[in-house]
């Protein structure tokens, strides 16, 4: 869970990087808005599959998590929204400043959510052994 986390800073810091540079007439690295794209894939695939694979399981394994759990689908809810803010912003044409304060909100919200995640969470995985689903079932495409 800590490295997908670490990815996934890492590639919002690409987007925001992507996003600031856009004015420069230079764009070898190709269309920011591909960076933000994968960004939020990458962060909506890892939150999909900790619904959908890992946290069943965690609270089939431990009902007293069931609380913590919830509180985590609720922040899913709350980045899903905010990631569908930005990208229909970047569709409609919003300028770099505007791009950047979705980031910001973002980066805020999946900061603070992987931070009570990995509080709670990390202790409980390390003692899991699922043998019956791959990390990329459980932590989405970056695992």
């Amino acid at each position: 869970m800590r490295e997908v986390h670490r990815k996934l800073r890492a590639a919002l810091a690409l987007a925001r990087e992507a996003v600031e540079d856009e004015g420069e007439a230079d764009l070898s690295a190709g269309d920011p808005l591909l960076y933000c794209w994968g960004f939020c894939a990458a962060l909506d695939g890892h939150h999909r599959s900790e619904d959908g694979g890992l946290f069943p399981r965690l609270v089939e394994l431990r009902p007293d998590l069931a609380p913590v759990i919830s509180r985590l689908r609720q922040d899913h809810s709350m980045i899903n929204h905010l990631i569908g803010e930005l990208q229909h912003a970047a569709k409609n044409g919003a300028g770099t400043e505007e791009k950047l304060r979705h980031l910001d909100g973002i980066e805020a919200v999946m900061e603070t959510h992987f931070r009570y995640e990995e509080r709670k969470l990390l202790d409980v995985l390390d003692t899991v052994d699922d043998d019956t689903a791959s990390p990329t079932e459980l932590y989405g495409p970056l695992a």
